[in-house]
């Protein structure tokens, strides 16, 4: 996890990682018997290290793609969310149509970096979402896109003046990347995510960070 990430996974006052994904992470370590040890990566950096064997999975809120399907497995879906453009409260951006030639912050190496270059975008590249969020409120950027709750979260929590316009830009499922040589670990994942779901742990964490069940 790249660890700048709220409410997902972050670092909290004590500078321990915490979150929504350090506490699914948790509970699964427990269920499949391995002492759960997360660590933060720079999110471009997260499927090169798994590879390398730095560590044994990416549970970071990373969206299942074809692209990275070549090079890693991906545990079930574990939620569920979307790109969201962010902009200024005073913008008169209305949506993705009118991005083209804007300058949009971005974290480096998520498929929201793909998509504002797509989109004709001035793109700036972030290792984290609160610098891209802190960017924009300095008038260095125009918008920026990057997942719906996160978004919401860091309004909230910030009180920035932003506001979210426009639908999903697309809609992503987010799994636990896991090396190809470790299909016995996958299928241990994927059984102790089916038991969360199953009987209600699963619920209980995800309420306790968005009062809302994101399966």
């Amino acid at each position: 996890m790249s660890g700048q990430y709220p409410p997902f996974n972050f670092f909290n006052e004590q500078n321990e990682l915490t979150g929504f994904d350090v506490e699914i992470g948790q509970e699964i370590a427990k269920r499949i018997n391995v002492n759960p040890a997360p660590i933060a990566t720079e999110w471009d950096g997260l499927i090169a290290g798994l590879k390398a064997s730095k560590f044994d999975m990416i549970l970071g809120s990373m969206a299942i793609t074809d692209d990275r399907l070549k090079e890693v497995n991906f545990s079930a879906s574990y939620y569920r969310s979307g790109a969201q453009v962010i902009v200024p409260s005073d913008s008169n951006i209305r949506g993705e149509a009118d991005l083209k030639d804007k300058t949009v912050g971005v974290v480096l190496g998520t498929t929201f970096e793909t998509k504002a270059r797509e989109l004709g975008a001035t793109v700036k590249t972030y290792k984290g979402d609160p610098d891209a969020f802190n960017d924009m409120a300095n008038g260095r950027l125009d918008a920026v896109i990057t997942d719906k709750i996160v978004g919401l979260n860091a309004i909230k929590k910030n009180n920035y003046p932003y506001k979210l316009v426009g639908d999903l830009l697309y809609e992503e499922k987010m799994g636990i990347a896991i090396r190809k040589d470790s299909p016995k670990l996958l299928e241990a994942v994927n059984n102790a995510l089916g038991e969360m779901m199953d009987d209600g742990t699963y619920q209980k964490i995800s309420e306790k960070y968005f009062s809302a069940d994101i399966r």
